[in-house]
């Protein structure tokens, strides 16, 4: 090779490692879209909060937060990149699960369910995108009789959401660069003990990353037994983690055995798996996924979605059947189980582990239980630097108003 034809190779391999996109919290650019993805996710469980009043339908509110996300979502990075534009909305579907449903459930308008009354438990859970870019987030509340009434709140549902909040704050603080996946699922272990309740056994944390929201590092809330093995329950990998990922911190706990069970609730939740082709027979089948490749052809989405549900409804188990969808069906706890799930985003940045959405526990969730001594000391760090920051944020804020 003469040297003109080796240094035109050189700059050709230069040129390439400059076009190669970096796509984790290395790059500025990145963090800052994660950064306002989960502004949206916190501004629309906020609304949603508000919204959860006696009377209220589920379907509503699922629109209504739809709304809020794509809304919000559709006024950020509005110029073309190369000529195309920048993608960005709902990450995972609205979803609004009452009393013993634990998640997913995302209702199609011809299929609603009676509205809210005052004492539904509600678990809210969503997410958004910016440029494949995720958050997420879930909160548990009380429906209150009114919109200043304080709900009625019994010992058990408040001891569940209290174990299921500090579960939470507990395992985000442990996800930590060079921290192990175990050393996360024994500190949530510890929580529920400590408040005498079960950790939801199918519930995972994920790593997620662009346009991936179940990433193939997983944390279990608990250790699965002999015989939840022999039931069919896989052990989690080992794995660690590392700085400039990015995980979904999801926790359910229940008063009842932490066993999912089967309801009578349509699935509507869905993500396409992009490894698996099959020649599909049906045409209704045909248009789910012709619809699917072109409008979510990576992320979860909701029947409700489509244009004709009609065909959605017919097509979408020949989908199923050929593993061409992952289904995400409503989860349920047996009758009389109260349950709580909370959910954040973290971003392992080289300044630590920063926790970037989630709505603070009601305060009317409380309980006379106490947590482990270990538990107790992590919880009051939290709380320490947590304080701190607000401290310094309303410094900042007050700063600010008088250079005005």
């Amino acid at each position: 090779m003469s040297d003109e034809e080796s240094d035109a190779s050189s700059v050709e391999e230069v040129e390439e490692e400059e076009e190669e996109e970096i796509t984790d919290l290395s790059n500025s650019d990145v963090c800052t879209k994660y950064q306002e993805a989960s502004k949206i996710v916190n501004l629309a469980l906020t609304g949603l909060v508000s919204q959860c009043l006696p009377g209220a339908k589920i379907i509503d509110l699922c629109q209504f937060g739809t709304s809020v996300i794509e809304s919000q979502a559709a006024k950020l990075y509005t110029k073309k990149v190369k000529g195309a534009a920048v993608d960005r909305g709902v990450a995972f579907p609205v979803c609004i699960s009452v009393n013993d449903v634990i998640c997913n459930h995302s209702p199609l308008s011809s299929e609603e369910l009676e509205p809210l009354k005052a004492g539904d438990i509600v678990k809210i859970d969503l997410g958004c995108h910016i440029d494949g870019f995720i958050s997420v987030a879930a909160h548990t509340l009380i429906v209150p009789a009114g919109p200043d009434a304080a709900p009625e709140v019994d010992d058990e549902i408040g001891n569940v959401a209290v174990a299921a909040y500090n579960a939470m704050l507990v395992a985000a603080n442990a996800i930590a660069a060079g921290a192990k996946n175990n050393e996360v699922t024994a500190a949530v272990e510890r929580v529920a003990t400590a408040y005498g309740v079960n950790p939801i056994s199918t519930v995972r944390m994920h790593q997620m990353k662009r346009f991936v929201i179940d990433g193939v590092k997983e944390v279990a809330l608990k250790e699965p037994t002999a015989d939840d093995i022999e039931e069919g329950e896989e052990k989690v990998p080992e794995c660690s983690f590392e700085q400039s990922e990015v995980y979904a911190v999801d926790v359910a706990m229940s008063t009842g055995d932490g066993k999912v069970r089967p309801g009578d609730l349509r699935t509507t939740v869905f993500k396409r798996n992009v490894e698996t082709s099959y020649r599909l027979k049906m045409k209704a089948a045909r248009y789910v996924l012709s619809e699917v490749d072109k409008k979510f052809p990576t992320l979860p989405f909701t029947l409700r979605h489509f244009d004709d549900e009609r065909q959605a409804k017919m097509g979408i188990q020949e989908c199923v059947t050929h593993g061409l969808l992952t289904p995400y069906p409503s989860l349920h706890e047996k009758g009389g189980a109260k349950v709580a799930h909370f959910k954040c985003t973290v971003l392992l940045l080289p300044s630590g582990t920063s926790k970037v959405t989630g709505l603070e526990m009601p305060g009317y969730f409380k309980t006379d239980k106490t947590p482990d001594e270990e538990t107790a000391k992590v919880l009051a760090d939290i709380a320490e630097r947590a304080a701190k920051k607000a401290k310094k944020k309303a410094a900042k804020k007050k700063k600010k108003k008088a250079g005005k």
